[in-house]
């Protein structure tokens, strides 16, 4: 019963921290530099503060955030490769909100981007400018914001990030030219072009619409109905099945299950229970990596 027990136990709200600099987000970003040879790691002291510094001071949108509302994510930056201020490796970016009427925090973007290339100098300034490309740091780390405001924005209200989505594929369309790799269609098929492409897209607003009817339609009534609760939830699982029909190899399904199917297992494996045969025979056909997951679903 662990999962119903984070559903249904503390307040109507969950004080998440109050940060008094904070804008809209609560973020925590973290360099893992332990790859790179050396024991003089100031320099990457000084970034990790840094990018906590612009992440978390910089004021993103035009709306107000009460503290309790901050978006928690965290982003992990490990650093492989160091070549005077040229540095290689790859970035996990992950995203939660929290369920209403309870304590727990539902992950909603956990995505590991590979094309993470990036020059910096130490005590450099981060700085954006959303008409011209300075960065590739900044574009990147600016770019995956503006993505987590969007996808949080989808689950409170139908296509509600589409105006972040907007931002995030215009930091985009101005890295195209720099010459790294990730912003464009020919880099590759797990890129942030294809998210970003794949999230504005007609084609995939199924996988938007999920994103509300899972989260606000489902888990935000857990407290009140958790029978109704799952029965939507299970539909919302459904109707990324429509999607897997027409693309089985879509890369929304894959984003959505790096970050949603421990929860699923957890979720339809206590409480109330009805028969959840053609959910698991769907979940398998469209992540079949988690088949022993979905194995654990009674």
């Amino acid at each position: 019963m662990e999962f119903m027990r984070k559903i249904i136990q503390g307040f109507l709200i969950f004080i998440l921290g109050i940060q008094l600099n904070a804008q809209e987000l609560n973020c925590t970003i973290t360099l893992n530099s332990d790859k790179i040879p050396g024991s003089n790691k100031q320099i990457f002291n000084t970034l990790e503060t840094s990018l906590n510094e612009f992440v978390n001071q910089k004021r993103w949108t035009n709306f107000s955030y009460k503290p309790q509302e901050l978006i928690n994510c965290n982003l992990t930056l490990t650093i492989l490769e160091q070549t005077g201020a040229d540095f290689k490796g790859h970035i996990q970016i992950q995203s939660s909100r929290p369920v209403y009427n309870s304590t727990y925090l539902t992950p909603v973007f956990n995505f590991k981007d590979d094309n993470f290339s990036f020059k910096y100098t130490e005590f450099e300034p981060l700085q954006f400018n959303e008409n011209t490309f300075e960065s590739n740091l900044v574009s990147i780390v600016t770019f995956y914001v503006y993505t987590i405001l969007g996808m949080d924005a989808d689950t409170f209200a139908l296509n509600g990030g589409s105006e972040f989505y907007t931002k995030a594929q215009n930091v985009l369309v101005q890295a195209q030219q720099s010459g790294y790799k990730g912003w464009n269609q020919n880099d590759g098929s797990k890129t942030r072009f294809t998210l970003i492409d794949n999230l504005l897209s007609p084609t995939y607003k199924l996988y938007r619409e999920t994103l509300f009817n899972y989260h606000l339609k489902g888990l935000d009534i857990m407290s009140k109905d958790k029978k109704k609760a799952k029965q939507n939830i299970y539909q919302s699982v459904l109707t990324l099945k429509s999607i897997y029909d027409s693309r089985p190899n879509a890369f929304l399904l894959r984003i959505f299950m790096d970050s949603k199917a421990d929860e699923i297992v957890d979720i339809f494996s206590d409480g109330p229970r009805f028969d959840t045969s053609k959910l698991k025979d769907d979940l398998l056909r469209m992540s079949p990596i988690n088949s022993s997951k979905w194995d654990e679903i009674k």
